[in-house]
């Protein structure tokens, strides 16, 4: 017997998986008591693509609860992630306001809870929910911002600096207001976001742990000074170790 794909394993959301969506709290009792009626949900297991390269767009898509990323391959099957989108992220309102196929791949990390608003219920609330398009335009300002960061981040030499940058960005309040103060993830998981071994992002860990930018704890990870982790107020290993030699030498 064939395996139920994600779309045939959709069920209602619960009350409590519904209170947990942000963009229903902007919208007017009318416009909320349409659209609620329609919204999905899925039981997502690890690996379980949500989006696919090429498929068109059904659903305008967010996380309840567990981490997806976002990631595309090339004609050499190199694979590039994007970003992660842990809890109260919403993803895809670019590709879904021109109703185009997908030209990235939404996977899931670990088991996950998907949320889905059909797309013909997404563009009703375009044409109808003041509050609602200025959820949409936040989400592509910040989407956009995150964007241009990801890139200087590919450019990073620096591991414990790409793992920082990184780490900062999960804990958007914009796009993923879901995350709060400490973000569940296991290092493997974040490896995989950042493009690193486990044991080099362990090492970026103990850096900013030891600097003060966050507290490792069970199950996730908890930041303490989240300012110091988007700047260059974080010194990495490698640099604090020039520093030191320069001091030395001079």
């Amino acid at each position: 017997m064939a395996e139920l794909t994600l779309h045939q394993r959709r069920r209602d959301p619960t009350g409590v998986e519904l209170a947990g969506i942000p963009w229903l709290r902007v919208l007017q009792r009318s416009e909320y008591d349409l659209v609620a009626p329609h919204i999905k949900v899925a039981d997502a297991d690890t690996g379980d693509y949500v989006c696919r390269v090429g498929r068109p767009v059904t659903y305008w898509f967010g996380v309840i609860e567990g981490l997806l990323k976002m990631s595309s391959g090339n004609e050499e099957g190199q694979t590039m992630t994007f970003t992660g989108v842990p809890p109260g992220g919403w993803f895809g309102e670019g590709t879904a306001l021109k109703r185009e196929a997908y030209r990235y791949n939404i996977q899931a990390l670990r088991r996950s809870v998907v949320a889905g608003l059909p797309i013909d219920s997404f563009h009703w609330l375009l044409d109808h929910s003041i509050g609602f398009n200025r959820f949409v335009m936040n989400q592509l300002n910040e989407r956009l911002a995150q964007f241009i960061a990801a890139r200087e981040i590919d450019r990073m030499t620096n591991p414990d600096q790409r793992v920082a940058r990184s780490l900062a960005s999960l804990f958007n309040p914009v796009l993923y207001p879901g995350v709060g103060e400490v973000l569940r993830i296991t290092q493997q998981e974040l490896a995989y976001l950042v493009g690193l071994s486990r044991q080099r992002v362990n090492e970026a860990l103990s850096v900013m742990q030891a600097q003060g930018c966050i507290r490792v704890e069970y199950g996730g990870l908890r930041v303490l000074d989240l300012t110091a982790l988007r700047s260059n107020a974080f010194v990495s290993a490698d640099a604090a170790g020039a520093a030191t030699s320069a001091k030395a030498a001079a």
